[in-house]
């Protein structure tokens, strides 16, 4: 992987960090209802945190930001589809699936 590729992985990152942590705060709490299941909250609360600590370590440019990358694209993958399940989410499951697809690319790199 190039070190461009590494970059656009670390800004999808952060940039599903930012879109999910601001929907769960902002629209998942305001709309209620499903958005505010405890599974559907707690997921796209830690989706928002494995983007977050995958940017991290890619930044430190250790050889570990494979593993949280594979992980990162599986809680990615996993917050997409339930997002896409509650509905009205379309920017997150973007921002999730993008996320995702980087991050599968960045995790099998060797």
């Amino acid at each position: 992987m190039t070190h461009h590729d590494m970059q656009a992985c670390i800004d999808a990152c952060l940039a599903c960090y930012r879109t999910c942590l601001s929907t769960a705060m902002h629209h998942c709490l305001e709309a209620g209802g499903r958005h505010t299941e405890p599974s559907h909250f707690r997921l796209m609360a830690a989706c928002s945190e494995m983007c977050r600590a995958s940017a991290h370590i890619m930044l430190t440019g250790s050889e570990a930001h494979r593993h949280s990358c594979a992980a990162c694209a599986e809680i990615c993958d996993a917050c997409a589809a339930d997002c896409e399940r509650v509905g009205d989410m379309d920017e997150c499951v973007a921002a999730c699936r993008e996320c995702a697809r980087l991050c599968r690319e960045m995790g099998a790199a060797r």
